[in-house]
């Protein structure tokens, strides 16, 4: 699931300091990221699943968004994998942000300048 270009990209919002945080880290130290809106693109189902399958469910979805809040921790847990990837394809703001993906197709979750450092370095 590497990119062809061979860039990381981050999915992130600009209303979310964390997202702003990395962004920050990432210029400091040189990195240069595919940035997407998660709330206009989030990511495909694919990269998703590639997430689903690395992290676990548990680092794919942010809650303690509105969106999470919403639909409910039970309906959460009750969806299937599939289920909870489409619900998470078609509304970026139930995914952790920022979203991750070095150019390897290695997938992070929130941010973390260690972790980020071992994927992008």
């Amino acid at each position: 699931m590497s990119h062809p270009q061979g860039q990381p990209r981050l999915y992130s919002y600009s209303a979310c300091s964390t997202c702003r945080k990395a962004i920050t880290w990432l210029n400091q130290q040189g990195i240069e990221v595919e940035v997407r809106d998660i709330t206009i693109h989030p990511p495909s189902v694919q990269e998703l699943e590639a997430g689903l399958q690395q992290l676990g469910r548990s680092r794919l979805f942010n809650t303690s968004g509105q969106s999470y809040r919403a639909l409910g921790a039970a309906v959460v847990k009750a969806l299937s994998d599939p289920e909870a990837l489409q619900a998470l394809a078609a509304d970026g703001k139930l995914i952790k942000r920022p979203f991750l993906i070095s150019a390897a197709g290695q997938i992070s979750t929130g941010f973390n300048p260690q972790e980020w450092a071992g994927l992008l370095g």
